[in-house]
C-alpha cells in the first residue's frame, strides 16, 4: 500500500514539475517574440557589442547595399541552471511530443538553444571579398588608348569579323529537293541571263562620288577594289578613295578604306602582291596602297617631277610573272611608264606615245592581249586607236585604227583561252554612242554595235565565254551581248533604278558575276548565265559571216562609187 501512496505522489511531483517547464518555456517563447517584434522595429545594436554581433550586422548591411533582404536574427536565449538539470534529453524529447499545443520548431533555432544550453559559443564565418573599384580613365588617357596601334589592330580585325556575322542571312525557304535550282537554271537559259545580286554603297566614302574604276582581286575572287573622285559636297574629306568590298560575306560596309590628297583616276589590284593595291590620281601620281597597314593614306607615292607623269593617269596595270612583273601606267599627255613596286621613287623606264614622231597621244584606256606583256592597244581622246609596243626596235605607236568620232572611253582585248585565238580581237566604246569589235590584222572595225542612245562609257569581253561582251552608257543601261544569238540587239538588258550613269564595268574571274559603277558612287553586280560548250566554234562561224557581211558592204560601197 505504501509503495502505490508513495509512486502516486512521485508522479504529482513529476507532474507539477512538468507544468512547471511549460510554463517557463512559454513564458520564454513569449520574451523572444517580444525581442523579435522590437527589433523590427527599432534595430538598435545591443549593449553587449561582441564581435558575433559587429558580423552579423555588417553582413546585414552588405547584403541589404546588394539588394537582398537578410533573414530576421535569431536570438539566443541563455537558460538557467535549473532549466539545465530539468531532465535528460530524452525527458525533454518525450515531454514535448506528450504536448500537442506546441508548435515543431525550426532547425535554426532548436540549434541555437542547443548550443545555448551546452555553452558552446556560435562561430559565424563570413567571407568578405573586397572589389576596388575600376580606375577612372582621363580624357588624356582615354584618347591615347584609342590611337594606340594596339587598340587600332585589335578593333579593326574585331568589327571586320563581327559584321561578318551580323550581315550574313540565312534562306530558310531553301528547298532541298532542287526545285529551286532547276527554276533558276531554267530563267538564265531562257534568257533572263542578268539579275541583280547586291549592291554596294557608303554613306561616308562613296556616296556623291562617281566610280571611277573597278578592279577584281586576282588572289581572293571575292574582292573588289572600287576608286572615286572627288565629293565637291565635301570638301573636307580626301578627294580621292578606294574602297575594297568583300563578296563573301553579306556586310554593307567597306572591307578596307584607303584614301589620298588627289581623285583616283584608276585602279588595280598588284596582281603578284595580295596585300597592295595601285591607284593612279589626277595630278598624276601613282600611289601605293597596302592592307598589312593601319594608315588609311599611301605608303608608297611617285614624285611629281618631269621623270615621272605630270597629267592625269587613267591606265594601270601590273603585266608579267611572279618573277619579273611591272607596274605600267600612262598618262593622258603620252607618257608610258614601267615600275617597279618596290621603288616608286622613279620610274625603270619610260616612253613618249606618239604618232609618226609629231602627234602625240592622250591616251584614255589601255589592255593588254592575253599572255602579252609587249604588245598593247591604247585608245585616245580624239577617237583613234593605237597599237604600241613596249620593247624592241619599234617600240612606241605602231599603227592607228580610225572609225569612231568621239573619244575613246573604253578598250579591251579578248581574253578567254579556250581552243581557238582570239586574242586579236577588241572592243571599243566611245562618246559616239557605239561599240566596235576590232582585229589587229585590220586597221578598219569588222563591226559597229549601234543599239545605244547615249554615250557609251565601258566594254568588256567575258573571261570565259568567247562570244560574250558586255557595256554600259550615260542612261543607266548594261548591256549583255552574245554574238552567236545575235548581232543586231543585246541578248539582255537592265537598266539600273533612277537610271544613273554607268561608266565602268568589270567581269569576274569566273565569268559567273558583273560589277558596274555608276555616278552616284554605287557598285551593282550582276549574275550571268553559264557558257555552253558549243560556244567556240560557234563563234568561228560568227566571225566568218562577219567578214563576209563586211567585205560584201565594202563591195557595194565601190560599186555605187563607181557609178
Amino acid at each position: 500500500m505504501s509503495d502505490k501512496s508513495e509512486l502516486k505522489a512521485e508522479l504529482e511531483r513529476k507532474k507539477q514539475r512538468l507544468a512547471q517547464i511549460r510554463e517557463e518555456k512559454k513564458r520564454k517563447e513569449e520574451e523572444r517574440k517580444k525581442k523579435e517584434a522590437e527589433l523590427k522595429k527599432e534595430p538598435v545594436p545591443l549593449q553587449d557589442d561582441s564581435d558575433l554581433e559587429k558580423k552579423r550586422r555588417e553582413a546585414d548591411a552588405l547584403l541589404q547595399s546588394m539588394g537582398i533582404t537578410p533573414d530576421a536574427p535569431v536570438v539566443p536565449t541563455r537558460m538557467s541552471p535549473t532549466a539545465k538539470s530539468a531532465g535528460s534529453p530524452s525527458e525533454a524529447g518525450s515531454q514535448d511530443s506528450g504536448d500537442g499545443a506546441t508548435e515543431p520548431r525550426s532547425l535554426s533555432l532548436s540549434l541555437s538553444l542547443f548550443l545555448s544550453t551546452v555553452d558552446i559559443p556560435v562561430i559565424v564565418s563570413c567571407l568578405f571579398v573586397s572589389v576596388a573599384p575600376p580606375h577612372e580613365l582621363t580624357e588624356e588617357e582615354k584618347l591615347q588608348l584609342l590611337h594606340s596601334e594596339e587598340f587600332m589592330e585589335f578593333f579593326d580585325h574585331s568589327t571586320r569579323i563581327m559584321e561578318r556575322a551580323l550581315s550574313e542571312h540565312v534562306d530558310v525557304f531553301f528547298d532541298y529537293s532542287g526545285r529551286d535550282m532547276e527554276e533558276k537554271e531554267g530563267e538564265m537559259q531562257a534568257g533572263a541571263k542578268l539579275s541583280l545580286n547586291r549592291k554596294f554603297v557608303d554613306d561616308r566614302w562613296s556616296k556623291q562620288r562617281v566610280v571611277t574604276c573597278l578592279d577584281w582581286s586576282p588572289q581572293y575572287p571575292e574582292l573588289l577594289v572600287a576608286s572615286y573622285n572627288n565629293n565637291e559636297e565635301a570638301p573636307h574629306e580626301p578627294d580621292g578613295v578606294a574602297l575594297v568590298w568583300n563578296m563573301k560575306y553579306k556586310k554593307t560596309t567597306p572591307e578596307y578604306v584607303f584614301h589620298c590628297q588627289s581623285a583616283v583616276m584608276s585602279v588595280a589590284f598588284a596582281k603578284f602582291h595580295p596585300n597592295l593595291v595601285v591607284g593612279g590620281t589626277y595630278s598624276g601620281q601613282i600611289v601605293l596602297w597596302d592592307n598589312r597597314s593601319n594608315r588609311r593614306t599611301p605608303v608608297q607615292r611617285t614624285p611629281l617631277s618631269a621623270a615621272a607623269h605630270t597629267h592625269p593617269v587613267y591606265c594601270v596595270n601590273v603585266v608579267g610573272t611572279q618573277n619579273a612583273h611591272n607596274l605600267i601606267s600612262i598618262s593622258t599627255d603620252g607618257k608610258m611608264c614601267s615600275w617597279s613596286l618596290d621603288m616608286l621613287s622613279q620610274p625603270q623606264d619610260s616612253m613618249e606615245l606618239v604618232f609618226k614622231q609629231s602627234k602625240s597621244v592622250a591616251v584614255t584606256s589601255m589592255s593588254f592581249p592575253l599572255g602579252d606583256v609587249n604588245n598593247f592597244v591604247v585608245g585616245s581622246e580624239d577617237g583613234s586607236v593605237y597599237t604600241a609596243c613596249r620593247h624592241g626596235s619599234r617600240a612606241g605607236i605602231s599603227e592607228m585604227f580610225e572609225g569612231h568620232h568621239g573619244p575613246i572611253t573604253g578598250i579591251h582585248c579578248h581574253t578567254a583561252a579556250g581552243p581557238v585565238d582570239f586574242s586579236h580581237l577588241f572592243l571599243t566604246a566611245s562618246f559616239d554612242w557605239t561599240v566596235k569589235l576590232w582585229s589587229t590584222k585590220s586597221n578598219k572595225p569588222l563591226y559597229s554595235f549601234e543599239d545605244n542612245s547615249d554615250y557609251v562609257y565601258d566594254v568588256m569581253w567575258s573571261p570565259v565565254h568567247p562570244a560574250l561582251f558586255a557595256c554600259v552608257d550615260g542612261l543607266g543601261r548594261i548591256d549583255l551581248w552574245n554574238l552567236n544569238n545575235d548581232t543586231e540587239v543585246p541578248t539582255a538588258s537592265v537598266s539600273v533604278d533612277g537610271s544613273p550613269a554607268l561608266n565602268r564595268l568589270r567581269w569576274s574571274q569566273s565569268g559567273r558575276e558583273i560589277a558596274v559603277g555608276d555616278s552616284e558612287g554605287q557598285i551593282h553586280i550582276y549574275d550571268v548565265g553559264e557558257v555552253r560548250h558549243d560556244e567556240w566554234t560557234r563563234f568561228v562561224r560568227t566571225l566568218a559571216e562577219i567578214h563576209e557581211n563586211r567585205d560584201d558592204a565594202e563591195e557595194l560601197a565601190t560599186q555605187r562609187l563607181t557609178a
